[in-house]
């Protein structure tokens, strides 16, 4: 830490004096700090432990929900949307039948896109909420107290 000239702390921010350089400055009065020194086996434990997790049970099952909901969503969606894109493109009379004054089908299936949009958004947001959310944040406290070498439940 160092003090700045008004007397309080500040923190060591090795980036801050980096996105300034070259804004009048000589290339060799900027000195950009390089790696902060630290012992060799904490990437290597902090590898072996993200690994653990990424391999256990809780995390295998966070991850099979999460795909569960996407992967026939997505589908659904694209089909979905191909199916207008090519109704538009094959059936222009189709798309061009009125329903009530202005509003044509092409409209409303163009207006059902964005309905979509934001029913899937709002299902996957409560889908995450409902399914997913408690157990990645008891991983990531897990993951957390194991980093910080005080043990964890995995």
């Amino acid at each position: 830490m160092q003090r700045s000239n008004a007397g309080d702390v500040t923190y060591d921010d090795p980036w801050y004096d980096a996105l300034a350089s070259g804004w009048g400055e000589s290339a060799a009065a900027v000195a950009l700090p390089l790696a902060r020194p630290g012992p060799e086996a904490a990437p290597s434990a902090a590898a072996d432990i993200y690994l653990e997790v990424q391999r256990s049970a809780a995390f295998q099952e966070v991850r099979r929900r999460y795909r569960r909901f996407v992967v026939p969503g997505a589908v659904a969606f694209l089909l979905w949307y191909v199916a207008y894109v090519v109704t538009a493109t094959t059936v222009p009379g189709l798309m061009a039948r009125p329903v009530a004054g202005a509003v044509n089908v092409g409209m409303l299936a163009g207006l059902g896109q964005f309905l979509t949009t934001f029913l899937l958004t709002w299902a996957y947001v409560r889908h995450a909420r409902l399914r997913r959310d408690r157990a990645a944040l008891e991983l990531r406290w897990d993951t957390q107290e194991l980093t910080r070498g005080r043990g964890g439940a995995s």
